[in-house]
């Protein structure tokens, strides 16, 4: 295809992608280099009959006039990435000479706020990833091998964890867990505990989470999936059947390697979402046991006296450092698939 051709094809997306994409992440990579303004503070006194009272307050005029003149705020340099609410080499490093043994070093770190966001959300990711492809899977290849009069009303309820909101889905488990729930009054019920409560425990409130993960990406992977299904070659299947092999050996050696493909992209699109886990925590008002980056940056937008726009910036470029990392596996196994293909 010649060059002219192949930019006047291309050039659509790219303004797209620069647009929506490499600009924004541009301004808010900006941002996380610069901090709030230190506020300007005035003193006025107040006389009346029995003397006269000094009072301290912001001086708005001032607040006003620096904001306009220097709208992102002071600059701060990489000192937002390296402070006690992000990488906190300071904190580490005072706790590596003043810690006795390993065990010590890795409860004092997992304490600060971003390493106990960060180990939920890669925890939430690991563990969330490969069971909604696994459960997805499973779904899809149980309803493919169901009558076809029963297959609609099956894929409809199989598909409803996924119609509903995250927010509403989370907060329905939420009511279901509680203690006068469903879930909860029959965990109490069976273990004869009445003081039994799921979000007691830090342990069981991430749980809730990961089955909460699992049961509503589920439904996504199981589409994908059963699409797929429809496409493997029927004549590969029957010559497998006339070999001899049993319904696993087909589905192990015929119709896995068939939606390998599919596989990844699933595994891709999960990845991407679950490091970004933020629903569920708000829903189950787990804060106090589960907070993730996406929390993290939450909390800074909603920092009671000002938005806390500079440490937010810096969680989201974390953010987007960590989910390419996690990628990079993935897409390095399907670089290495298109070369040999290729």
């Amino acid at each position: 295809m010649p060059h002219k051709t192949f930019l006047a094809f291309i050039w659509p997306s790219l303004l797209a992608m620069i647009l929506f994409i490499a600009i924004p992440i541009f301004s808010v990579g900006y941002q996380s280099l610069f901090i709030e303004h230190e506020q300007i503070m005035i003193q006025t006194e107040t006389c009346g009959p029995f003397g006269c009272t000094a009072d301290v307050s912001v001086d708005g005029a001032a607040m006003a006039q620096l904001r306009e003149e220097q709208p992102a705020g002071r600059f701060n340099g990489l000192g937002t990435y390296t402070n006690s609410s992000h990488l906190a080499f300071d904190e580490i490093s005072e706790i590596v000479a003043s810690s006795e043994n390993f065990g010590e070093i890795r409860n004092r770190i997992m304490n600060l706020p971003f390493y106990k966001a960060l180990i939920f959300t890669i925890a939430y990711t690991i563990i969330v990833t490969p069971l909604v492809i696994l459960l997805g899977f499973v779904i899809a290849v149980v309803v493919n091998s169901i009558p076809k009069m029963l297959k609609g009303p099956v894929i409809f309820f199989s598909l409803l964890p996924m119609i509903v909101t995250p927010l509403v889905g989370s907060l329905v488990l939420f009511w279901m867990i509680d203690s006068r729930g469903v879930i909860g009054a029959a965990l109490q019920a069976i273990f004869s505990d009445p003081n039994l409560s799921l979000k007691a425990s830090v342990t069981l409130t991430w749980i809730t989470l990961f089955v909460y993960g699992v049961w509503h990406s589920a439904p996504f992977a199981f589409v994908v999936f059963y699409a797929g299904l429809q496409t493997v070659p029927q004549d590969t299947l029957e010559s497998a059947m006339v070999d001899g092999a049993s319904r696993w050996e087909r589905i192990r050696f015929v119709t896995v390697p068939y939606l390998m493909p599919l596989a990844t992209f699933i595994a891709l699109m999960q990845l991407m979402d679950n490091f970004r886990v933020f629903e569920p925590i708000i829903g189950f008002s787990a804060a106090a046991s589960a907070t993730s980056l996406s929390y993290l940056i939450y909390s800074d937008l909603r920092a009671a006296e000002s938005p806390l726009f500079g440490s937010a910036a810096a969680t989201s470029m974390l953010t987007i450092l960590g989910v390419i990392i996690l990628l990079m596996p993935v897409l390095r196994r399907n670089w290495r698939e298109f070369n040999r293909k290729a």
